[in-house]
C-alpha cells in the first residue's frame, strides 16, 4: 500500500471513530527508539513488555555510522520486533540526496519482509543552530531531496520525524510532505501530541517521553497492530 493510500485509509478510520481530540486514546501499541547511547537493550524484555516496534539509530549527515546499529538491529530481529533505521539529518553538512544515499547504504533500506519500517528521517533541533542556516525555502527543498531521493531507492516514502516548533520555525509550517510521509511527533507530555504541524492529519507516531523502559526515548503508535504492520508490508 502507498503512503498516501494507507494515511488517507487511517485518517477516515480514525476521522470515522473519533474526533480528533480523542485521536492520542487510540494509540495503542507501545514502541521505542535507540541509538549507541543505549548501550544494552533487553529486547525480549521490551517485547515481553508491550513494545512492538523499535526505531534504530543507522546514520547522521554523510560520514556517520552507529557503531551499534548492527547489535541492536540484529537483537530487536531476534525478539520479533517490527525494526526500522533512521538518519539524523545535517542539512549542513551535505545535499538531501547525499545523506539519503548515505543512510540507504548503511542500515536505512526497506525490503518487504513484514518487519521492516521505512526509514525516518529525523530532522530537529541542530548542534551547529537551529535551522542550520537554511532558509525555509531552503530546508523544504532540502527535505525533499532527502524523500525523493530515499523513495526512489527504497519504492518508500520515509517517516518524518520532528516537532511542531521546528517544522514551523524552519520550514515555515510546510505542507509538502503530509500527503507521502507518516509524521513521527516529538512531544514529551502526558496531556496528548498536541498540536499537529504540516498539514498532518494525525500523528503516525508519537514520541511522548525521553525515557522508555527499554531504553532511549518512548514512542507509541497511533492505531493498531494491524496498521502498524501495513506500514511495514508496504
Amino acid at each position: 500500500m502507498k503512503a498516501s493510500t494507507l494515511l488517507t485509509v487511517c485518517a477516515s478510520a480514525l476521522a470515522s471513530a473519533a474526533p480528533s481530540g480523542e485521536l492520542e486514546k487510540r494509540a495503542t501499541v507501545k514502541g521505542f527508539d535507540i541509538s549507541h547511547y543505549q548501550t544494552s537493550v533487553d529486547f525480549n524484555a521490551a517485547y515481553s513488555g508491550g513494545a512492538r516496534f523499535v526505531i534504530i539509530k543507522a546514520t547522521e549527515g554523510t560520514t556517520y555510522k552507529d557503531p551499534s546499529f548492527s547489535s541492536h538491529y540484529g537483537g530487536a530481529t531476534s525478539a520479533g520486533l517490527i525494526r526500522g533505521g533512521y538518519h539524523f539529518a545535517r542539512p549542513d553538512g551535505g545535499s538531501g540526496a547525499s545523506q539519503a544515499n548515505f543512510f540507504v547504504a548503511n542500515g536505512g533500506g526497506w525490503s518487504g519482509d513484514g518487519i521492516t519500517l521505512p526509514g525516518m528521517l529525523d530532522i530537529e533541533y541542530g548542534p551547529s543552530s537551529t535551522c542550520y542556516g537554511l532558509s525555509t525555502s531552503a530546508m523544504v527543498s532540502w527535505i525533499s531531496d532527502f524523500v525523493s531521493t530515499y523513495h526512489s531507492k527504497t519504492s518508500r516514502y520515509p517517516l518524518i520525524y520532528s516537532t511542531n516548533d521546528w517544522w514551523n520555525t524552519c520550514t515555515g509550517n510546510t505542507k509538502a510532505f503530509s500527503s507521502n510521509s507518516p509524521l513521527v511527533l516529538a512531544r514529551y507530555s502526558t496531556a496528548g501530541p498536541g498540536t499537529i504541524p504540516g498539514g498532518w492529519p494525525f500523528q503516525t507516531i508519537w514520541q511522548n517521553s525521553d525515557s522508555s523502559p527499554w531504553g532511549g526515548d518512548n514512542d507509541i503508535f497511533n492505531g493498531a497492530l494491524s496498521n502498524l504492520q501495513k506500514l511495514a508490508t508496504g
